[in-house]
Parts: structure tokens; sequence; C-alpha cells
């Protein structure tokens, strides 16, 4: 058996490589490869092309990068219309996936998607595009379900595989530290972490006793940020994120995946999101959602502060921290929890399940 993946960002590879654990632990003889990061080739995928070259982030950050984006994509498309899969799975990245499963599809080429894009919450007319480019969706959250049973698309809910690794932490010990997780990409570590490191100085005029620690996803900018971080005392570490979030008394962290994954810990946090100007104008005038972080959207209500664009500054950064910081979070902690609670559901082995009988249809 044959199986085509491809994953175009960082929080894709690691939902990815959990899917492809689960499909070689059920069926061992099966050969998976494509596009992938470190821990989708670590968990046995043969990388094919590497996910570096497609990390991008925003309309116009994309823009720059377009001619090597489309070549990646035609590659990819090309070798798997020549060398056929059985199957292949789009992880995430909608507008950088879709494009070679409908591709792919049109030759005969069964397709799914895992990660739903975020059709509820803005550009819902994508069904049109999701329907001509997924025969299968994976969704992650079950809200995601009564927009494609409407729509006609075959679709499962499958859970969160975050929920398999990650579990509400118990009996912590405040120790009035707090991490800094400015994101994995270039666009969002730049724009965000100067706000954030401003943020700390304000912080500790207030409270010298905090403690602050920074973690990043790989070492792509790790000059770049100690370099920003100066004579600052900042711990920086690299690839630790969850050990580092557990043990956190409030994380500040970028919207996307990794603020799903402090609320999987239950950790207090503040959700920080900053782009281009441009790119802003566009989301804006598209979404349809009163939130932008997942811990709300699945909450369904303000549980998290979210500072966004200009309000993602360091004078607002340091007020909302001081004041999680001196508050009792218990209640907030608590509705995090209902977070991992529905969205374990096996997610992974589930995953691996619906696509090999899939295939086998």
């Amino acid at each position: 058996m044959k199986i085509a993946i491809s994953a175009a960002e960082t929080s894709g590879d690691m939902i990815g490589a959990t899917l492809v654990k689960s499909l070689i632990d059920l069926n061992p003889d099966c050969q998976i490869e494509g596009l992938a990061g470190e821990m989708m080739s670590n968990a046995g995928c043969h990388r094919l092309w590497n996910m570096d070259h497609a990390n991008v982030m925003g309309f116009s950050e994309v823009l720059k990068k377009l001619p090597s984006l489309l070549k990646l994509r035609s590659s990819i498309v090309t070798h798997f219309t020549k060398s056929r899969p059985d199957v292949f799975i789009g992880v995430d990245s909608p507008d950088f996936n879709f494009k070679i499963e409908r591709k792919l599809k049109q030759n005969g080429i069964k397709t799914v998607h895992f990660i739903s894009p975020s059709v509820w919450a803005w550009r819902s007319n994508r069904i049109t595009k999701i329907k001509a480019s997924a025969d299968l969706m994976l969704c992650l959250f079950p809200f995601e379900m009564d927009f494609y049973k409407k729509h006609g698309q075959k679709a499962l809910f499958v859970g969160h595989p975050l929920a398999e690794i990650l579990e509400p932490r118990r009996q912590h010990i405040p120790g009035k530290r707090v991490l800094l997780m400015p994101g994995s990409r270039e666009a969002e570590i730049k724009s965000l972490l100067p706000e954030i490191l401003t943020s700390v100085k304000l912080m500790r005029e207030q409270d010298p006793e905090l403690m602050f620690r920074i973690s990043l996803a790989n070492n792509d900018f790790k000059d770049w940020v100690e370099t920003q971080i100066g004579e600052q005392n900042i711990d920086l570490s690299i690839g630790d994120a969850h050990a580092r979030i557990a043990s956190s008394d409030l994380v500040i962290v970028a919207s996307g995946t990794a603020a799903l994954e402090v609320a999987m810990i239950g950790v207090p946090m503040i959700v920080i999101y900053k782009i281009s100007g441009p790119s802003y104008q566009i989301v804006k005038r598209l979404l349809k959602t009163d939130y932008v972080s997942l811990p709300n959207v699945i909450l369904g209500k303000g549980i998290v502060p979210e500072l966004i664009q200009d309000n993602a500054n360091a004078k607002n950064i340091a007020y909302t921290a001081m004041q999680l910081i001196n508050s009792n979070n218990s209640e907030l902690t608590a509705e995090l929890g209902l977070i991992h609670k529905q969205l374990n559901q096996g997610s992974s082995e589930c995953s691996a399940k619906a696509i090999l009988e899939f295939i086998n249809e």
C-alpha cells in the first residue's frame, strides 16, 4: 500500500506525525511519502520534499514566495500522477493542498483532507473547492460536522491528535513563570517578538520576581531571537514547548495550534495575533466569528484574552498579563479542561482506520 501525504507547516507536521505513526502501526507494510517536516520524517514518512520550502504565513508573505510555492506544488502533482498512490492525504494548509488534491482527484486518485479549514469562520464559499478536492474530510472539531452535512460533503469527526499526547496538568505549584511563544513562522515571530520583549520590561517593573522563558519550535530563527533578547534575562529553548507550558503560570502565545496546545494542558494564556496591514484588512472583511483563538471558538465564549493586530502591543500585553498573574484562574483552567475532554477521541487511530477503510472501499 502506498500513501502520499503533504504537510506544509509546523503544526501540520506535528499532527501529521501522529497520523503517520498510527497508519504504520495498523499496516506495517504501507509506504508513506511526500512533503514533510522533521516530526513526520522521524515517524516513518519518506520525505521527498522538505516542508520548510512551503512554510509561509499571510497573503502578502505568500505572494513573495509564490513562484517557488507553485513550482513545489506542481512537482508534487507530477510525481504522484506518475507514481500513483492508493490515497493522497493533505494535512491542513488548504490553500496549498487543495490544488494538489483536486488535480490528483481528477486523475482518479482518492483524496483525504485531514483538518478542515475554518469554513465556519470565514470563506464558507470554499465548500465548492473542498468538494472538488477532497473525497473525505477528517474534522478535528465536532461543530464542523454540521457544515459538511448541510453541503453534502463526506466528513468524519475524529477528535484532535493533541488530546492524545497532552492532558490537563495536575497539582501545579505557582512560581511566577511566564512562557513566551511568538510563533513558528518568520512573519509572526518578527512582528510579535519585539512587542513581547518590551512587555517583559514593563512587567518586570511591576514585579521583579517574574521569570521569563521563550520556547521556539525550531532553530530557524534562534540567532535572530537571541539578538533581540540582548541583555534581558530570558531563558531561550528549542522544541520543548509542552514541558515549558506545563510548568508555567502564564503563556503569551501566537494565535494558532499553539494556543490549543496551551489549552489542552490547562494553562492561563493571552493569545496575540498580528500580520501585515494588507493581509489583516482582507482577513477582517472575511471573518465571520467573534473570536480568533481556537480555545474561544471551541467554547463559544471569550474565556481567553485575545489581543489582535494594533491591540497586540507591549502595553496591552503587560497589563493583561499582570491581571492574570495576580488572579485566581481556577474557573479558566476548568473551562480549558472541557476542551480536552471534548476532543479526546483517539484521533490518530480513528483517522488511520478511516483512511485505510476508505482505501479499501
